[in-house]
């Protein structure tokens, strides 16, 4: 037997393990592949002076969620809300108001712990 046509397979072989990523093929190394998703979603209502915002949190890591209302007349006072836990799975209700009209309305997202 001619030794070139015996060390084939072998060389393909080591080929092929030298061209993959690391070198060496791997089943898995236990950690995820995905992203870490984060952050609840939020519907917010506006009506007249006041605002309603519900956020319902899909994730297994709590959210952290903030109502900010900015009013539109200059003496009127813009409010931050105190932080609510959105657990997972979970729906929480945020609420807010002006004297008199809203201008802008907000969510904010922090990832607790």
């Amino acid at each position: 037997m001619r030794p070139s046509r015996s060390l084939t397979p072998v060389t393909v072989v080591a080929a092929l393990v030298l061209a993959l990523p690391g070198g060496v093929a791997r089943a898995g190394d236990g950690k995820p592949h995905a992203p870490d998703l984060f952050g609840a979603s939020c519907r917010i209502k506006v009506d007249g002076s006041e605002v309603v915002a519900y956020c319902h949190n899909p994730y297994v890591h709590v959210d952290r969620v903030r109502l900010h209302v900015e009013c539109a007349r200059w003496w009127d006072i813009d409010t931050d809300s105190a932080p609510v836990a959105a657990g997972p799975a979970l729906t929480v209700k945020l609420t807010g108001r002006c004297w008199k009209e809203i201008r802008v309305v907000w969510i904010s997202h922090q990832k607790a712990g």
